[in-house]
């Protein structure tokens, strides 16, 4: 199937590994052009390399929870391909632990990067968006259902959820699509290293796909591909709404 995405630019944060990364190279190899964030130059500049070198990619340091990024990603991401079709704002995962020992300023840190960094991206790339433009927000399972120990991700992401969908309805209008994805076991580092924080990885890792209908972990390849469907034009009548990337873990609607 043609995407339709061949020499339109997307801006993908945290598009240096994981997740990111993943949709970064479903894109490129439909012949969209991609601009990635981390906050690590080293994973930039590795990050453009994989996805085949200035031609297809451009790199960018920025930390979302910097009120200066947003302005500063859009502003590069259109100096160096002279357009934007599309965002997926993808962050890292905030501190885990129960509620009664997260401290308030991880809260507020998190909020900047989860919540608010989030969102300042959505609105500084939504007035130079095109009017088949599209914007992907990168949630969890968490939206629909508490996650154990990730209060945090738990407090923070359905309110995500929720202004994407208000977005949605904001930018409807101007034919800009926003949807989320509602993310379950994937096997990325961030899950690795849980699973690590667990004491017994193995046991870790029987008890979560023990709860998965497919009984094993998704690849950040089938996520990529996923989200490069949503944010192409070929899911052009798709929006507000949040997609499931879970294998049949979430036991509701």
């Amino acid at each position: 199937m043609d995407l339709k995405v061949r020499d339109k630019v997307f801006l993908i944060t945290g598009g240096t590994k994981g997740l990111g990364l993943a949709a970064a190279r479903a894109l490129v190899a439909e012949g969209a052009r991609v601009a990635v964030s981390s906050r690590s130059q080293e994973s930039v500049a590795d990050a453009v390399v994989e996805l085949g070198g200035p031609e297809h990619a451009f790199g960018l340091t920025a930390d979302n929870a910097d009120p200066q990024a947003a302005d500063q990603l859009i502003a590069a991401t259109l100096h160096r391909f002279g357009r934007l079709d599309g965002v997926l704002i993808s962050v890292g995962g905030p501190p885990t632990g129960p509620i009664v020992t997260i401290t308030d300023e991880q809260w507020r840190d998190s909020f900047e990067t989860v919540f608010l960094g989030a969102l300042r991206v959505a609105r500084t790339a939504a007035p130079v968006l095109p009017e088949d433009g599209s914007i992907g927000f990168v949630l969890s399972l968490s939206v629909k259902s508490p996650w154990p120990n990730m209060s945090v991700s738990n407090g923070l992401r359905p309110g995500l959820a929720m202004a994407a969908k208000t977005l949605a309805d904001e930018l409807g209008p101007r034919g800009i699509r926003v949807n989320g994805f509602v993310v379950g076991s994937i096997a990325t580092d961030r899950l690795k290293g849980l699973e690590q924080a667990s004491g017994d990885p193995e046991r870790a890792r029987d008890e979560r796909t023990t709860e998965i209908p497919l009984r094993r972990y998704g690849s950040a390849e089938e996520f990529g591909r996923m989200a490069a469907v949503i944010l192409s034009p070929t899911a052009s009548y798709v929006t507000g709404t949040m997609i499931h990337i879970d294998g049949g873990a979430l036991r509701t609607l």
